[in-house]
């Protein structure tokens, strides 16, 4: 453990930064596996209403700066193709 005040606080300060970017990833892979899942079961209508929530989700953890909006940009582009495929 640190022993200056300063590194101390910046260990916290990671520490939550961390959990936080952790559960904002797990709520956008979640959101993600919806989408697949009703792609899988060729639902359009489920697969359309999965796909929105997943492109709030992923938009926002690229505004937080937990994914780059590339790799923002990237899934839900691929996401969109895998629901359009969907007859």
């Amino acid at each position: 453990m640190a022993n200056i005040k300063s590194a101390k606080k910046r260990v916290l300060v990671s520490q939550t930064k961390a959990e936080r970017n952790k559960a904002i990833r797990s709520k956008v892979k979640t959101c993600i596996k919806r989408v697949e899942m009703a792609v899988a079961d060729g639902d359009k209508s489920a697969a359309d209403a999965a796909l929105l929530t997943a492109i709030s989700e992923i938009n926002k953890a690229a505004s937080k700066g937990v994914y780059h909006k590339n790799n923002a940009a990237r899934k839900v582009s691929r996401l969109t193709q895998a629901v359009n495929k969907i007859a």
